[in-house]
Order: structure tokens, then sequence, then C-alpha cells
């Protein structure tokens, strides 16, 4: 049984690691917008809480308006998105293997759904910072936008 279960196991990685399209640079978007997310730090608290730290930056853009154009990574599955992470990279460059490291990522809450696309997107709605533990949900959010098409 414990054989069964390594040849599985190594069949399932390199069926994964076949379907991974190599990191492509000119994929990452960049942008004045994005500089300001990422402005923000991280440090870990006593009780293993990953908590933000908010700089000048992006406090000037604290509950107003702010666009960003970025990829659509759902959480949840369906055709229609209507909560969901927006990355510098798409979706299909391994964001968690290793490889690229982890992207910049965001909240985003739109006020009617969109249908899933693997194309950038430019969303703008109200910019909103919690300080809240960012292991379990982006800190950075922004709510009630919209797709400006």
């Amino acid at each position: 049984m414990r054989k069964l279960t390594v040849i599985i196991l190594f069949f399932y990685v390199n069926f994964c690691s076949a379907q991974q399209k190599p990191h492509r640079p000119g994929d990452e978007l960049r942008s004045l917008n994005w500089d300001v997310i990422g402005s923000v730090k991280f440090e870990l608290n006593d009780k293993n809480e990953l908590l933000p730290i908010y700089g000048p930056t992006i406090n000037r853009f604290k509950d107003a308006d702010f666009d960003l154009t970025g990829y659509l990574i759902p959480v949840k599955s369906g055709k229609k998105q209507q909560r969901f992470l927006l990355a510098t990279l798409p979706i299909n460059q391994c964001f968690f293997c290793g490889q690229n490291g982890v992207p910049i990522m965001i909240m985003v809450e739109l006020s009617d759904p969109v249908d899933f696309t693997d194309k950038p997107i430019r969303v703008k709605g109200i910019l909103k910072l919690a300080n809240t533990n960012a292991t379990y949900e982006p800190p950075v959010s922004i709510k009630n936008a919209k797709v400006i098409r």
C-alpha cells in the first residue's frame, strides 16, 4: 500500500509540474499603484501573527478612490467572480512553488460580478487598509469596486 501511495504521489507531482508554464517576466504587471501596494511591510509578532505596517505612501490613499490593473485570482470556483485576489502575475505562473516567489496581491470586492478571465483587468474602488493577520486574508483591499473597460 505504501508503494502505491508513493507511485501515485510521484505521478501527481510530475503531472502538476508539467502543467506549470515557465515564468515570463513580460507577464508581470508594474505600475505606480502597484508600487504603492508593495510599500506595505509586514512583521511577525509574539503570537505568530503576520501584521501589516503601513507607511505614509499607502496611507495617503486610505479610504480614497484607487484603481489598479492586475490578474484575477479566484478564491472560490465559478465563472462569475465578485470577491477575488488581484495579483501582478497570472494564475498559471506558480506562486507558491518557490520559483517565482509570492507576488503582491490584494483582495477585491466588486459591486457586480464579472466573468473569470486570464487577461489583466482594471478595477476602481475604495482602498481599505486593515490591521488584521495577513496569514489568513490580505490586509489591503479595494471595496465597492467596478471593472473599468
